[in-house]
């Protein structure tokens, strides 16, 4: 294990979740991640006597529940962590793990690149522009979004509430993505047009003249110009139907360390003043939609409004 990838397991155990030694931690990964699991595992025996790994196939689609003895550890655990490549942020496993008390993060798609490069951050930083954001967004009835690729697009939040993606994930029932560094809701509607500009699975980094449109109506995403992501969403609406093209979550990234798109979406959608539309299964994140994807496009150069306002977004 090289001393990069056993300096970010460290922060992950030590600084984001703060292990105790009296404390029971559960590794979730999977054939694809085992280096990452390994070195997660590794620190967390350092920090307690009561670490376990637990690893399986990779699963086909983000959102996949896990096996029923994964989530069974998962929920009987005081601190989980995931790093698995397909995203168990938004499964019925990782909130009952959390409804039962248990603290957490996933790292969905997690690279070893990406994990050394995403925990070497200023959390307290991190913390900071998630508190200006949520001062900014958090009570606004409406949120617009615009950018030059041809973004524009208009959130009704209604009665859901704005969740904050700090990195710091000290109380029981907690939860976040490592990397870090987001605020997001599930809004109740939306409609408009959004143009991903920067990172959306399954094609990862686009091209410097590459968009992918995506036009929705009464938070339905009707129409979709990807063949790709349009073909990963109709598989799923064979068994899910309308909830498939749900529009999922509007997020905004916080983290002030993070100065280029790589490809990932996972650190991608928390780079400073960008922004994230997804579709798909919101349960998870204050929603109501059950769905088994969670598709993130990232928006470069947005402007948001907070009910008609101009917001400032936090820049790298």
């Amino acid at each position: 294990m090289s001393e990069r990838l056993a300096d970010a397991a460290r922060t992950a155990i030590e600084q984001c979740l703060d292990v105790g030694e009296d404390e029971s931690v559960v590794v979730v990964t999977d054939d694809k991640r085992e280096p990452i699991g390994d070195a997660l595992y590794a620190a967390a025996t350092a920090a307690t006597d009561d670490a376990t790994v637990l690893r399986y196939p990779p699963s086909d689609q983000h959102g996949t529940e896990p096996p029923a003895p994964v989530a069974a550890a998962m929920a009987d655990s005081d601190v989980f962590l995931a790093p698995t490549t397909k995203s168990l942020s938004h499964t019925r496993a990782r909130g009952a793990a959390c409804d039962a008390g248990s603290r957490g993060a996933t790292l969905p798609g997690i690279t070893e690149d990406v994990f050394v490069t995403g925990l070497d951050a200023d959390y307290a930083a991190i913390d900071d522009a998630c508190d200006a954001m949520l001062a900014a967004v958090g009570d606004a009835a409406e949120i617009r979004v615009t950018s030059p690729a041809g973004t524009d697009i208009t959130f009704e939040i209604g009665g859901r509430e704005w969740l904050s993606d700090t990195g710091v994930v000290h109380d029981p029932g907690t939860f976040s993505n490592l990397p870090a560094g987001e605020v997001f809701v599930a809004p109740e509607t939306a409609t408009g047009t959004y143009v991903v500009d920067g990172t959306m699975m399954p094609h990862g980094l686009l091209d410097a003249d590459e968009q992918l449109a995506f036009e929705v109506e009464d938070g339905l995403v009707t129409a979709i110009e990807d063949d790709a992501v349009r073909a990963d969403i109709e598989a799923a609406a064979e068994t899910v139907g309308d909830a498939a093209y749900n529009l999922a979550e509007l997020g905004i990234g916080t983290n002030v360390g993070v100065d280029e798109l790589v490809g990932s979406v996972l650190l991608d959608e928390k780079a400073a003043g960008t922004v994230h539309i997804a579709i798909g299964d919101n349960a998870g994140i204050g929603g109501e939609t059950d769905a088994p994807l969670h598709l993130d496009g990232i928006v470069r150069d947005p402007t948001v409004y907070a009910d008609g306002e101009p917001v400032e977004l936090p820049t790298p």
